[in-house]
């Protein structure tokens, strides 16, 4: 169960992965060891799974993002373990969920051009024997970057 103190350090961190036990300890109005121990207890009981560095897409020259809805034609277990491993093997794919609703997966994509974009439509996405067919959405602007989640 969490107190408002580890909701409040886990603001904290969502919005600077970096801060140290002492900078935690000032924020939370604890002793750097008692930030500490809570931040090691957190990530030992999943609450934190991991860190990492957000990338500025264009500068790494992915100037196309967009948005892939997946129209499975069969819906079997094995259809779906065989789109989920080809799902896994691309970069370009960033994230994939199963949906509700018509599509089966929506795919968040990131590709260099629109003939990269086209590349992964066309030559590995609509091959698959198990996608029936797609729809995609080019991002024009993106007026919110990943949120951290509410706490």
């Amino acid at each position: 169960m969490l107190d408002s103190t580890d909701t409040r350090l886990l603001s904290a961190l969502q919005k600077d992965a970096h801060l140290t036990a002492h900078q935690l300890g000032e924020l939370l109005n604890l002793s750097p060891s008692q930030a500490g121990r809570r931040r090691q207890r957190l990530e030992a009981e999943g609450y934190i799974t991991g860190y990492a560095a957000r990338l500025d897409p264009l500068k790494l020259g992915l100037h196309v993002q967009g948005f892939i809805q997946v129209h499975l034609g069969t819906h079997g277990p094995e259809q779906s373990e065989s789109f989920a491993r080809l799902v896994d093997t691309r970069a370009e794919i960033t994230s994939a969920w199963t949906m509700t609703g018509e599509a089966d997966y929506l795919l968040h994509v990131y590709c260099d051009d629109l003939s990269g974009l086209n590349r992964l439509l066309h030559q590995v996405i609509l091959p698959h024997p198990a996608v029936a067919r797609i729809q995609s959405q080019i991002v024009m602007d993106q007026l919110k970057r990943d949120a951290p989640l509410p706490t």
